[in-house]
């Protein structure tokens, strides 16, 4: 571990790299251990994000098989030994309906294989999924169907004890008008439009629910209840023209913060904050497009993991017509700079999963230097350079 050695000669505080064995791509270092830290409430307010594209750009497409393809509305939900990713798509289907799938991934690295929870059933599609893992085990969703029975989209429940099983029968299941959910309370539901926007959030026995009305845009309600499919309508959360689509909250200074997710079909996102889940501050630009193929972006989901948000991911494409989408990432990560002795300075190209972070050293430039390692807002260093004998094709771990 000669690099280790290296740093801890240099007087390094806050943080050291290890070398790893392996091999980065050519001309790569390849940077491990940089995934985010526990949730920075400062830093969101402040909205000084280092949030790095995925260089799988998508992170995830379509199967190949069926001739529609169009995969969008991404839910990751942690558990034992990674993450269940749910998502909405015609995932390489022969048929013109949306369905809801999910998949399981350890890291964000490599992906397993992709299974139909929810077909259709009644409805010309089902989308838009938003997942929980329940305590006990399992998990419950809120999904977009339509149409109802007045020719609108309504928000639908379902759970599983196991991931195999929904609404009590083996996936996938078939969606059907008994599982729409009733919300009291607030005006005009049957005549509602709400279409891909309904996000659940649990508190005990509690369920949380925000949605949004196209039919009275502009504001983000919320409504509460105790089985998942009878809410009480409770108010207004944020008042803006966007669609929430995540909601998480994370404990910060015996408190809470929440975070909202919030699109528009259009070429970015934003986000809120509350104190409390019931009111949320006004709306902060979270991010843009990095390029043509996700110049419309149509749905988010939060990858979190405790107490961290580790990332974004999102379904964008680039036709108007929001019908060629994919999966997107940005990944809330340190920030790591080479500066060869030559002088040249070495910025991240991308991420690899929430973790991995790459640099290019371009062909010609001394791979002899150092690193500097900055916070999640790019700019804080973290210690002082840390001296890095050659950097070409190297695997390098950060230690705190």
């Amino acid at each position: 571990m000669l690099l280790l050695a290296l740093c801890f000669a240099a007087g390094l505080g806050a943080v050291t790299v290890e070398e790893l064995p392996g091999q980065a791509e050519i001309g790569c270092i390849e940077i491990h251990g940089v995934a985010a830290g526990n949730f920075d409430a400062d830093l969101w307010r402040k909205g000084d994000l280092h949030l790095l594209r995925d260089m799988r750009h998508p992170l995830l497409e379509p199967r190949q098989a069926g001739l529609y393809r169009n995969i969008y509305a991404p839910s990751a939900v942690r558990v034992e030994g990674g993450w269940r990713l749910f998502y909405g798509a015609w995932d390489g289907i022969d048929v013109y309906f949306d369905w809801i799938y999910s998949v399981f991934t350890k890291d964000f690295i490599d992906f397993g294989a992709r299974e139909t929870i929810l077909n259709n059933g009644v409805f010309m599609h089902v989308c838009n999924v938003n997942a929980l893992a329940l305590a006990e085990g399992g998990f419950e969703m809120m999904y977009t169907v339509y149409p109802d029975k007045h020719d609108r989209n309504k928000p639908a429940y379902f759970k599983s004890p196991d991931g195999i099983t929904w609404n009590g029968r083996s996936a996938p299941y078939p969606a059907d008008y008994k599982d729409i959910v009733k919300i009291d309370g607030y005006p005009d539901y049957e005549d509602a439009d709400v279409n891909g926007m309904n996000v659940i959030f649990r508190e005990g026995d509690k369920l949380r629910l925000y949605f949004n009305n196209f039919r009275k845009f502009g504001k983000v309600f919320r409504a509460e209840s105790q089985d998942g499919k009878n809410f009480v309508y409770k108010g207004v959360a944020l008042e803006c023209n966007l669609v929430v689509n995540d909601v998480k909250r994370f404990e910060v200074n015996g408190g809470h913060c929440w975070l909202m997710g919030l699109h528009m079909n259009r070429e970015g996102l934003w986000y809120s904050l509350s104190p409390d889940g019931d009111t949320f501050s006004p709306e902060q630009p979270l991010l843009t497009h990095a390029g043509p193929e996700d110049l419309y972006i149509v749905a988010l989901g939060w990858v979190t993991d405790g107490n961290r948000v580790l990332g974004v991911l999102y379904g964008a494409g680039a036709v108007p017509e929001l019908n060629r989408n994919r999966i997107f990432a940005r990944w809330l990560q340190k920030r790591v700079v080479f500066t060869s002795e030559d002088g040249t300075v070495c910025e991240p190209a991308g991420a690899v999963g929430p973790n991995r972070q790459i640099i290019r050293i371009p062909e010609g430039v001394n791979p002899r230097g150092a690193l500097q390692v900055f916070a999640e807002n790019g700019t804080t260093p973290l210690g002082n350079p840390i001296p890095i004998k050659n950097a070409a094709t190297a695997v390098l771990r950060l230690v705190d």
